[in-house]
């Protein structure tokens, strides 16, 4: 079986456990993009907030972060496998509540919104661990490649799905099923776990021992500002673009079309960036692509028609493999190059989340009080412009990034 996998993906070099990691990516891809965009909706027709809304999204990026840093000390005493696979189980337990609260969901945003943050928070943190050990410099723009693709094909067919199912059946039952199916894939996910080698970690925990790299390590520095950056973007983006494309068109079926055409184009350009963009262009892609998604922005607030929102999301199908593909190999060759990084590989990992969180964190807390100001209708278009540049000026950040030239190496 994993032969014939590595034929057919034209690798010979790659790991079981390789292999394995990319499925459970994908299942949590699949599970995540069915309902995770559906939620915020859920929370919408129910409260009619957005502050609701953005503060069950603010809860999520606080507990993040929280979850990391415990996590991160989990896995120095035990299996990191064990970690990941208890970050599935609360995923799974996310969606069973939303099931079990059903309609008053609402009304447990906070709860719900810290649940998930600790889900996220153990899921990514293993995750990531686990891309760092089990890929090389000569895997990982594959991994990361391929990777993307199941993303983008959870994305493309995963909101549609659900965007189908929800608008022909009555009320909130379309939820329901929805968020069921959700459920059963993660457990899915947690089974497939079971088949990932034993991987333990040796040495304490040094958080603070890495947050203090940044004064000796000016690349580690760097990637972490762009971190901030990066978050700065997704933390309003990742909630306000659904709505915005909900309220102008009423339609969680236009929802997952939208989802569609993004997730599609973006398949297909995973699977090109994979193959095109080599390590000495990885700078100029993040720049171009960081640009091309800033200016679509533009396109995004003016749209009045389905045609533009899919136009909108096509660009930005395109554009986004070519910043995010080369940006975390980037930044995992960063890690790998820094002082101590065989050891310390848990502790970067953490440290890094907590900037990208704190990325997200700002650019909520900027929504919020932008909200208080100006009204939502009015404010929202103004509040995507200016937190839409943050994956261009992820350039200005890690542009002068040496790696041949890094002081540290790994130990």
């Amino acid at each position: 079986m994993m032969r014939m996998l590595k034929t057919w993906l034209n690798q010979e070099n790659v790991s079981r456990d390789l292999i394995l990691l990319l499925l459970i990516g994908g299942l949590y891809s699949l599970g995540i993009f069915l309902s995770s965009t559906f939620v915020n909706i859920y929370l919408w027709k129910q409260s009619n907030s957005y502050s609701e809304i953005a503060l069950y999204n603010l809860c999520i990026y606080i507990m993040q972060p929280l979850t990391f840093i415990v996590a991160g000390k989990w896995t120095k005493r035990i299996d990191r496998v064990i970690v990941l696979r208890a970050g599935v189980t609360v995923l799974s337990l996310f969606f069973l509540m939303v099931l079990i609260i059903g309609e008053h969901a609402a009304s447990y945003n906070l709860f719900l919104g810290s649940l998930l943050g600790v889900g996220y928070g153990f899921y990514w943190l293993a995750f990531n661990v686990l891309t760092f050990e089990i890929t090389e410099p000569d895997t990982r723009d594959f991994f990361n490649g391929f990777l993307g693709i199941l993303q983008s094909f959870g994305g493309m067919t995963g909101p549609l799905f659900a965007g189908f199912v929800i608008s022909r059946l009555d009320n909130f039952t379309g939820y329901t099923v929805i968020f069921g199916i959700s459920f059963t894939l993660f457990i899915v996910a947690v089974m497939v776990s079971f088949g990932l080698s034993r991987r333990k970690a040796k040495g304490n925990f040094s958080f603070r021992r890495i947050m203090d790299e940044r004064k000796n390590n000016d690349s580690w520095n760097r990637i972490l500002q762009a971190h901030v950056s990066q978050g700065f973007r997704e933390g309003t983006f990742l909630f306000a673009v659904s709505i915005w494309i909900f309220l102008l068109t009423k339609s969680e079926f236009s929802l997952g079309v939208f989802n569609l055409v993004y997730s599609g184009f973006s398949f297909l350009f995973f699977f090109l960036v994979g193959k095109w963009v080599r390590p000495r262009y990885r700078k100029k892609a993040i720049f171009y692509a960081g640009l091309a998604l800033s200016l679509s922005v533009f396109l995004l607030i003016i749209s009045d028609s389905l045609g533009l929102l899919l136009l909108y999301g096509a660009i930005a199908g395109i554009f986004f493999p070519f910043f995010y593909v080369p940006y975390v190999s980037l930044t995992y060759d960063v890690i790998g190059k820094s002082w101590n990084a065989g050891e310390m590989r848990i502790e970067y990992i953490v440290v890094r989340e907590i900037f990208l969180d704190g990325g997200r964190v700002l650019s909520i807390l900027t929504f919020l009080l932008a909200i208080m100001i100006i009204p939502p209708e009015t404010g929202i278009p103004y509040i995507l412009l200016i937190v839409g540049a943050g994956h261009l000026l992820v350039y200005f950040f890690i542009k002068d990034i040496n790696l041949k030239k890094m002081k540290f190496v790994q130990e």
